[in-house]
């Protein structure tokens, strides 16, 4: 092959080589190929391999020195990472089955001339940039190691937006809406800072450390401004333990005084914010390197990024819609898109809301009931309106904006949710489970009376379950959607590991082999193809596997410290079930989040587990949530960092550095805001000051109770009334087994190809409370964008695709916060049709399909004898 020089450009410097012919190494000669014939056969080329003029051009330059051996080598090499890849375009690997399975071709390479030549083009194109337009669009295949990074500039930057999104996520984490900023409004505002920065700032060289720095060391760069980024991003993630806290400390919860220690709060918001990214890690071989690990999410940061920098000058025109050439900058492009979110997001969520709930149907007859369930955004299931918003803020009610994520994730979650939708509403109308005296799409839990479960009738004065003021009261009782929800949450985690197992268990394999290596310091020669990004990491110093393990052995240090130094009544055993629990489903969560941009969350397997193993004890079910959920959440939210690091080519001690300070100013900061907000003069009650009503801390006491106290074997045991939900388990895996050996079966059908069970099933757990009127319109977003627009126009959706990702998320981001300290903070009301529309009939209060006299106290019955009900 030829010889390549990365260290600036990442692309292999060739010798002369005839651009109308295939070099045929064995015949040491090229194999003459017709011009006018090449010429409209790359034409075919771009459109099969999904790759723009530039990069083929670039890809056949490379393809120039290699032989038919190394080629096929490569391609089987592609064939076993990516035979069930979707993302990996089919017609690329049709033809590749096509090229390996011929033996003719060897024998006489001069008769498929064009054949090969494609596939030196493919694996040119996979060792010197990427597979995957989408990342070829946004992510760079060149590097410069001399290019400044670890700056005192981009630290000074990073620690002041670590604390500002810190400081202000947790402040109003507890207001009713809740204020959040995100990581790209921080690297927005970044920029102008590292800009002046560049400009004000004096050329003054000093020591630190035995280092030289620099206060300016020049242009502010892109690897400062992502470092910045991922830094932010790493602080604004709170410490979810913040709701053990508050359900604790709170006279209306658990009254537990003691939870106000500062040194209690910190040791066990230390604990579970650095288990995960110790896990991180350690699983960077599975999740963070493989080529097929792409990280949708990853790309719009980028995306933001590569605006922000990219000069005028590589601007280049390109084709797109309506015949035309556009030549504007992705920067500029960013400002419009920006400005046009900006100036359109004060409509549908200040000045006419019924353009976020266009439910018109349901107008011509408000009070209709099966219209409204049919129909209805807010209370019904929304399954037949055909374009129910024009709010593309209810498109990210997920996180996955259909600019972002692979339109096969957006369309498989459409899938599973429209589908699930008709089981919904068989329960709902046959009044399986008494559903149909409940709202038909609420995530509440109610009581037989049809009121909210108020969980203070079946605890005693210590918060514990009492059995008998529990039989006294009522069982706990879930909607139609609520009900289905929990049965998909049990498939999806059934799903998440079989199709792992099924799909990637041989990268998987190697992923483990490269591990143990690098754990005993012996070099492991991996023989599947490395893509320039790993190839051009390669020359920064990488951080070892020991470093992590330690990180996650003291944080859970600290977790033992925290649960075992106070009366918290919980077994220091919660710590290494949550690792235990990360461990098992980190790899399968990650490839899933990685490949599609769908994640899945650990919540209820470890509410599930935790609430079996320590029933009647809300406060040790919180702790074993915690440790199980967040572990594996913040271990992959981290490798979505590590992912932009490798991307961008920040050295990877300079990523483990500015994440570890992150995480820490991240905890102190969050540690002392609660420690200040619990001090707060009616705090989470009614009369709450600046609308600290504490919506997320409420949910989460409910949910302790229910699963904790009141326990999962009286909801799902063989005694409870869900059991049949227990069927999603077998049910994900009997998916999963039918979708493998139909692709098996039917290699060749693109539409099997690509269904992926486990966003199937995502969908089906977005009910409760959102309607498919959120999920559906991201459907023909997706459509036209990733298969109409990329299809077409390559370089056009290339340039502008995930820009226009960013600016959009960039625009309501900062008009939400402007909104939100300004008219709505002050109370100012617009009230007109257009505002007033929007809660009119079934859409402001649910209908049911069966109502109780509850003035005389009538209730409903469950089908199971109450009785029957064991007490702990």
């Amino acid at each position: 092959m030829a010889d390549v020089d990365e260290k600036k450009t990442g692309v292999s410097t060739v010798t002369s080589a005839p651009a109308d012919g295939v070099f045929e190494a064995s015949k040491g000669e090229y194999i003459p190929r017709d011009t006018e014939s090449e010429r409209a056969h790359d034409v075919v080329v771009e459109s099969d391999l999904v790759v723009t003029e530039e990069d083929l051009l670039e890809a056949k330059a490379i393809a120039a020195n290699l032989t038919l051996e190394e080629t096929r080598e490569m391609m089987l090499s592609v064939m076993r990472i990516h035979e069930r890849d979707p993302n990996f375009p089919h017609t690329v690997l049709l033809r590749i089955r096509e090229f390996l399975d011929n033996d003719a071709i060897y024998e006489n390479p001069e008769k498929h001339a064009d054949l090969i030549h494609e596939m030196k083009i493919e694996a040119a194109l996979i060792t010197n940039n990427s597979p995957y337009s989408e990342v070829r669009a946004v992510v760079e295949n060149t590097d410069d190691p001399s290019m400044p990074c670890s700056t005192v500039r981009a630290w000074t930057i990073g620690l002041f937006f670590s604390f500002f999104l810190a400081f202000v996520n947790q402040l109003f984490s507890i207001r009713l809406p809740v204020i959040s900023i995100e990581a790209n409004v921080a690297q927005l505002l970044a920029f102008p800072i590292g800009k002046a920065w560049e400009k004000w700032m004096p050329n003054y060289e000093f020591s630190m450390f035995g280092h030289k720095h620099n206060l300016n060391p020049g242009p502010f760069n892109k690897k400062e401004h992502m470092l910045i980024a991922i830094m932010a991003n790493t602080a604004k993630s709170l410490p979810y333990t913040q709701y053990i806290v508050w359900t604790q400390v709170l006279p209306q919860f658990f009254n537990q005084q003691y939870a106000k220690s500062f040194g209690y709060q910190f040791l066990i918001a230390m604990s579970t914010n650095f288990i995960g990214y110790g896990l991180a890690g350690l699983t960077r071989r599975f999740i963070v390197y493989p080529t097929y690990c792409v990280w949708p999410a990853s790309l719009v940061t980028i995306a933001l990024n590569s605006a922000l920098h990219k000069d005028d000058a590589h601007n280049t025109a390109v084709r797109g819609p309506f015949n035309r050439t556009y030549g504007l900058t992705r920067y500029k492009f960013f400002l419009w898109a920006f400005g046009a979110m900006f100036i359109y997001f004060w409509f549908p969520n200040y000045l006419f809301e019924v353009l976020t709930f266009f439910s018109w149907m349901t107008w011509i007859s408000p009070n209709n009931l099966n219209l409204e369930i049919l129909t209805g955004f807010k209370n019904g299931l929304g399954l037949f309106n055909p374009w129910p918003t024009f709010d593309w803020n209810v498109m990210l009610y997920d996180g996955l904006d259909p600019l972002m994520v692979p339109a096969f994730s957006t369309i498989n979650r459409a899938l599973g949710m429209f589908m699930f939708g008709f089981v919904i509403l068989g329960v709902w109308y046959t009044n399986t489970w008494n559903t149909g005296y409940l709202p038909i799409n609420t995530n509440k839990v109610w009581d037989h009376y049809g009121n909210r479960y108020n969980v203070s009738r079946a605890i005693n004065e210590k918060g514990m379950y009492d059995h008998e003021k529990y039989m006294n009261y009522s069982a706990a009782y879930l909607g139609a959607a609520n009900a289905i929800v929990y049965g998909a949450f049990f498939a999806i985690y059934a799903a998440a590991v079989t199709h792992v197992f099924l799909f990637h268990r041989y990268e998987i394999s190697v992923g483990f082999k490269n591990m143990w290596a690098s754990i005993r310091r012996k070099k492991q020669e991996n023989k599947e193809y490395k893509d320039v990004h790993n190839r051009l990491m390669s020359v920064y110093p990488e951080v070892s596997e020991w470093w992590y393990l330690a990180t996650l052995l003291v944080a859970a240090g600290f977790g033992f410290a925290g649960v075992t130094a106070w009366p918290t009544y919980t077994t220091a055993g919660v710590v290494p079930y949550g690792v235990l629990l990360a461990i098992v489903f980190v790899i399968p969560i990650g490839v899933i989040k990685a490949m599609t941009g769908v994640e899945v969350t650990l919540n209820v397997l470890a509410e599930f587990i935790g609430g079996m193993w320590v029933e009647g004890n809300a406060l040790a079910m919180n702790f074993f949530k915690s440790f199980g959920y967040v572990t594996c959440a913040h271990a992959v939210q981290f490798a979505n960092d590590l992912k932009i690091a490798h991307y961008i080519k920040i050295p990877p001690w300079h990523c483990f550095a500015a994440q570890m300070v992150a995480t820490l100013v991240s905890t102190i900061v969050c540690t002392g805001v609660i420690s200040f907000q619990v001090n707060i003069p009616g705090v989470c009650t009614d009369k709450a000051p600046m609308r600290f009503l504490c919506p997320g801390p409420t949910t989460f006491f409910t949910a302790s109770v229910l699963w904790g106290t009141i326990g999962p074997l009286k909801v799902f045991g063989h005694t409870g009334q869900y059991k049949e939900l227990l069927l999603g388990f077998p049910a994900g895996i009997i998916v999963t087994v039918i979708v493998y050996f139909l692709m098996k079966k039917f290699p060749k059908n693109q539409y099997i190809r690509q269904f992926h069970p486990v966003a199937f099933w995502y969908g089906a757990l977005n009910w409760a409370p959102y309607s498919f009127s959120y999920a559906w319109p991201s459907v023909p977003i997706a459509w036209l964008s990733w298969v109409y627009v990329r299809k077409r126009y390559l370089a056009f959706w290339s340039k502008y695709n995930f820009v226009l990702s960013a600016a959009f998320s960039s625009g309501i981001a900062i008009a939400g916060l402007i909104m939100l300290f300004s008219v709505q903070w002050a109370g100012i009301e617009v009230k007109w049709w257009g505002n007033t529309q929007a809660a009119v009939g079934c859409e402001d209060t649910a209908c049911t399909l069966m109502t109780l006299d509850k003035e005389a106290g009538e209730r409903f019955y469950p089908w199971w004898d109450s009785s029957k009900v064991p007490a702990p």
